[in-house]
Protein backbone atom coordinates (compact mmCIF):
# COMPACT_ATOMS: atom_id res chain seq x y z
CA UNK A 1 0.00 0.00 0.00
CA UNK A 2 1.33 3.56 -0.96
CA UNK A 3 2.19 6.12 1.56
CA UNK A 4 0.20 8.38 -0.19
CA UNK A 5 -2.86 6.49 -0.51
CA UNK A 6 -2.61 6.03 3.17
CA UNK A 7 -2.16 9.99 3.74
CA UNK A 8 -5.27 10.53 1.27
CA UNK A 9 -7.24 8.41 3.47
CA UNK A 10 -6.20 9.61 6.79
CA UNK A 11 -6.79 13.33 5.10
CA UNK A 12 -10.42 12.11 3.82
CA UNK A 13 -11.09 10.90 7.01
CA UNK A 14 -10.24 13.39 9.33
CA UNK A 15 -12.84 15.51 6.90
CA UNK A 16 -15.47 13.04 7.40
CA UNK A 17 -15.31 13.02 11.45
CA UNK A 18 -17.92 15.41 13.47
CA UNK A 19 -16.56 17.72 15.40
CA UNK A 20 -17.77 15.69 18.41
CA UNK A 21 -15.85 12.59 17.39
CA UNK A 22 -12.38 14.93 17.24
CA UNK A 23 -12.79 17.41 20.05
CA UNK A 24 -13.72 16.44 23.36
CA UNK A 25 -15.14 20.44 24.48
CA UNK A 26 -17.67 19.47 21.45
CA UNK A 27 -18.08 15.85 23.02
CA UNK A 28 -19.38 17.41 26.09
CA UNK A 29 -21.56 19.69 24.75
CA UNK A 30 -23.13 16.73 23.66
CA UNK A 31 -23.20 15.24 26.78
CA UNK A 32 -24.98 18.05 28.44
CA UNK A 33 -27.31 18.22 25.41
CA UNK A 34 -28.09 14.60 26.28
CA UNK A 35 -28.56 15.47 29.69
CA UNK A 36 -30.36 17.81 29.72
CA UNK A 37 -33.21 15.54 27.86
CA UNK A 38 -32.88 13.16 30.73
CA UNK A 39 -30.52 10.84 29.32
CA UNK A 40 -28.14 9.32 31.81
CA UNK A 41 -25.12 9.71 29.70
CA UNK A 42 -22.59 7.43 31.92
CA UNK A 43 -25.15 4.88 32.00
CA UNK A 44 -25.72 5.11 27.78
CA UNK A 45 -21.96 4.57 27.37
CA UNK A 46 -21.54 2.07 29.58
CA UNK A 47 -24.78 -0.06 27.83
CA UNK A 48 -23.35 0.86 24.56
CA UNK A 49 -19.59 -0.24 25.01
CA UNK A 50 -20.82 -2.78 26.93
CA UNK A 51 -23.00 -4.42 24.84
CA UNK A 52 -20.39 -4.51 21.80
CA UNK A 53 -17.93 -6.46 24.15
CA UNK A 54 -20.50 -8.68 25.42
CA UNK A 55 -22.33 -9.59 22.21
CA UNK A 56 -18.57 -9.71 20.74
CA UNK A 57 -17.62 -12.45 23.61
CA UNK A 58 -20.84 -14.49 22.85
CA UNK A 59 -20.41 -14.61 19.29
CA UNK A 60 -17.17 -15.29 19.88
CA UNK A 61 -18.36 -18.82 21.61
CA UNK A 62 -20.65 -19.29 18.51
CA UNK A 63 -17.74 -18.87 16.20
CA UNK A 64 -15.68 -21.57 17.82
CA UNK A 65 -18.19 -24.00 17.24
CA UNK A 66 -19.32 -23.41 13.98
CA UNK A 67 -16.32 -22.79 12.52
CA UNK A 68 -13.31 -24.30 14.67
CA UNK A 69 -15.04 -27.22 15.62
CA UNK A 70 -15.42 -27.27 19.04
CA UNK A 71 -17.43 -29.03 20.91
CA UNK A 72 -21.12 -27.68 21.95
CA UNK A 73 -21.66 -29.00 25.23
CA UNK A 74 -23.02 -28.13 28.61
CA UNK A 75 -20.12 -26.08 29.40
CA UNK A 76 -20.63 -24.53 26.60
CA UNK A 77 -24.16 -24.02 26.91
CA UNK A 78 -23.25 -22.76 30.13
CA UNK A 79 -20.64 -19.78 29.04
CA UNK A 80 -23.41 -18.39 25.89
CA UNK A 81 -26.17 -18.32 28.72
CA UNK A 82 -23.49 -16.33 31.11
CA UNK A 83 -22.47 -14.27 28.28
CA UNK A 84 -26.45 -13.02 27.22
CA UNK A 85 -27.19 -12.80 31.43
CA UNK A 86 -24.03 -10.00 30.84
CA UNK A 87 -25.73 -8.59 27.55
CA UNK A 88 -28.99 -8.10 29.73
CA UNK A 89 -26.98 -6.55 32.08
CA UNK A 90 -26.36 -3.51 29.82
CA UNK A 91 -29.26 -3.73 28.20
CA UNK A 92 -30.88 -2.77 31.73
CA UNK A 93 -28.58 -0.43 31.96
CA UNK A 94 -29.65 1.12 28.52
CA UNK A 95 -32.96 1.22 29.90
CA UNK A 96 -31.97 3.31 33.01
CA UNK A 97 -30.53 5.85 30.97
CA UNK A 98 -33.13 6.22 29.00
CA UNK A 99 -36.15 6.06 31.83
CA UNK A 100 -36.94 3.18 29.76
CA UNK A 101 -38.71 0.34 31.30
CA UNK A 102 -38.11 -2.97 29.48
CA UNK A 103 -41.51 -4.27 29.39
CA UNK A 104 -41.87 -1.48 26.84
CA UNK A 105 -38.95 -2.19 24.63
CA UNK A 106 -40.46 -5.74 24.65
CA UNK A 107 -43.73 -4.55 23.43
CA UNK A 108 -42.56 -1.80 20.95
CA UNK A 109 -40.38 -4.76 19.60
CA UNK A 110 -43.40 -7.06 19.24
CA UNK A 111 -45.46 -4.34 17.91
CA UNK A 112 -42.80 -3.21 15.35
CA UNK A 113 -42.25 -7.16 14.00
CA UNK A 114 -46.13 -7.51 14.16
CA UNK A 115 -46.64 -5.06 11.48
CA UNK A 116 -43.57 -6.02 9.81
CA UNK A 117 -45.01 -9.97 9.49
CA UNK A 118 -48.86 -9.63 9.29
CA UNK A 119 -49.22 -13.33 9.44
CA UNK A 120 -47.05 -13.50 12.79
CA UNK A 121 -44.70 -15.68 10.76
CA UNK A 122 -40.95 -14.90 8.87
CA UNK A 123 -41.10 -14.91 5.33
CA UNK A 124 -38.31 -13.53 3.00
CA UNK A 125 -40.59 -11.12 1.12
CA UNK A 126 -41.79 -9.25 4.20
CA UNK A 127 -38.27 -8.78 5.38
CA UNK A 128 -36.87 -7.45 1.91
CA UNK A 129 -40.14 -5.37 1.16
CA UNK A 130 -40.24 -3.09 4.59
CA UNK A 131 -42.48 0.01 4.87
CA UNK A 132 -41.07 3.66 4.68
CA UNK A 133 -40.04 3.96 8.53
CA UNK A 134 -39.48 0.39 9.65
CA UNK A 135 -36.04 0.18 11.03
Amino acid sequence: MSQKLIEEYTDFVDKVTSEASKSSNKMNERIEYLGSHGVKVSRLLTAGIGLSGEIGEFNEIIKKIMFQEKTFDAASHEHMKKELGDIMWYVIQACLALNIDLTDVIKANKEKLSQRFPRNQFNVKDSDNRKVGDI
